[in-house]
This record gives C-alpha cells, structure tokens and sequence, in this order.
C-alpha cells in the first residue's frame, strides 16, 4: 500500500493499514489554501517572540526556528482545531477522546540547527500495544528532498530500540508532500527533520493529540481562561482540554459529577 492517501477518499479501513504497517500516512489536499495563508501570516512575529525569550533564558542553541505552543483566542488555531481535520482516524487510534497535548512550528531555513534535525521519537516511553499518543505535521510550505522534508523510518514506531545512523539514513523515507497536506504518524515512529539545502524557508505546524489523563505539555485551559471555555462548542472544548482539568482546591475538587473538572468521560 501506498503511503500517501487523498484525504476524504482514505477510509478508516485504509488508515488503520497504513498506521500500523508503516506508522505515518500523508493525506493530500486537507486544508484550504486561505487557512493556510492565515496560518503563515502572523508566523514570523510568533517567532520572534518565542526567540527573544529562548535567548533571554539563555536556551536558545539549538532550538533555532522553532515556535511553542501557538494557540491563541485570536489567532488561527481555534479555527484550525474546530475544523478536526482527520478528527475520526485520531479518535480512531486513541480509541475514544482525547486532547491536545501541544501545537507548535517549525520554520526550516538552510542555516537551522535544531533539534528537530535528530534522529527521535515524540515520546519518551515506548508502548507497542497501548496507544496513547499520535501527531500531526500540516504542510505549510511543499515538502521536497532538497527543502527538509521529514524523514520516517517506516516501521520503526513496533521498535523500542533507536536505529543507528547509518541504517536511519539508508532505508528512511522523506515525507514529499504539497502544501495543505497533512502527515499523521504514531507517536513511537523514529524520524527526523531534514536539511533546507534551498533559498527558501519551509514552514509546517506540528500538532500532538494524547489521551486525555497525559498531561499536557501547556496548560491551554488555564492560559485561554475558563470563562473562554464556556464560550466555545463542546468539540472544542474537549479537544483543548478543558474536559480533563486538574483540581487545584478544595471547592474544585468537591463537585457534583456533571461539574467536575476531569469529565467521567476521559477515561
């Protein structure tokens, strides 16, 4: 089977095979190209600032061109995460619902050096037969062999043991992929970023989805506020989180079901 699938056509028959054979499939054509130019309006700003603090705490090597946690009220993630691009083939892996564990990008340019560049996994604790972690990368910018394009080593998320380099090297996959595609992969997959040998910046977000008990990488729920939760539809509100909270008093705590912070629900 192909790895690449035109998104809306692929069943989830379709990714099931592709996820568990290879551990990534790419679905083409996903997103509109006017969200697309929203997403990368305001990117060169967003970085800047996530690249003065980096300096300012003095964490900044080796961490060049990469952008943390972009999810903001008024910027556009809310309208990217109400979409649920590929919504059925996430809460299909994780069997059931999950949250957001971080949405964060990647601007790739030939002088970067970051870690995204080595070889790793998206989780630290590997776990052949619960699955409770899958990501997602949305092409910003053509993904191509000379501008970085991500490469997989497909197979790799049955393997808890890392591959050596040169093996990563000889039988790894570059992810080729037009720009609005999106790559989803099982969080276990050996991968990594490849080298911009172009003029030209590639850009791409990369979004993590958990189950709901991990933690999140950023508190979303508390950052937006839980007055801005209330706000939004219940998809939304599952998927940033605020359905899995953690009590943090007494009177949070002691609350009827139907009003708990951490829903019955998350399992």
């Amino acid at each position: 089977m192909n790895n690449t699938f035109i998104y809306k056509r692929a069943t989830l028959a379709d990714f099931r095979e592709a996820i568990d054979e290879y551990g990534w499939v790419v679905y083409e054509k996903a997103i509109n190209q006017k969200l697309i130019s929203e997403i990368t309006t305001g990117f060169e700003t967003s970085y800047l600032l996530r690249r003065e603090i980096q300096v300012l705490n003095g964490i900044e090597e080796n961490m060049e061109g990469t952008l943390h946690h972009l999810l903001e009220k008024d910027n556009f993630a809310i309208e990217l995460l109400s979409k649920l691009y590929c919504h059925r083939e996430i809460r299909d892996f994780l069997g059931g619902n999950y949250i957001l564990n971080g949405i964060n990008g990647v601007i790739n340019t030939k002088k970067s050096k970051s870690y995204i560049q080595n070889i790793h996994r998206d989780v630290r604790t590997f776990s052949s037969e619960s699955k409770f972690m899958i990501q997602m990368i949305i092409v910003l910018d053509d993904f191509t062999i000379f501008n970085g394009a991500t490469h997989f080593l497909s197979g790799s998320h049955k393997l808890d043991i890392k591959p050596e380099e040169k093996h990563f090297k000889a039988f790894a996959k570059q992810a080729i992929a037009k720009k609005g595609s999106i790559i989803l992969f099982d969080s276990n997959i050996w991968h990594a970023g490849g080298f911009n040998f172009t003029r030209k910046q590639r850009r791409a977000l990369t979004l993590g989805f958990t189950k709901p008990y991990i933690k999140q990488q950023f508190d979303y729920p508390r950052f937006l506020g839980y007055e801005f939760g209330e706000k939004i539809d219940s998809d939304l509100r599952q998927i940033i989180g605020y359905n899995a909270r953690v009590p943090a008093s007494l009177q949070e705590y002691y609350r009827p079901v139907e009003n708990r912070m951490y829903k019955a629900d998350q399992g």
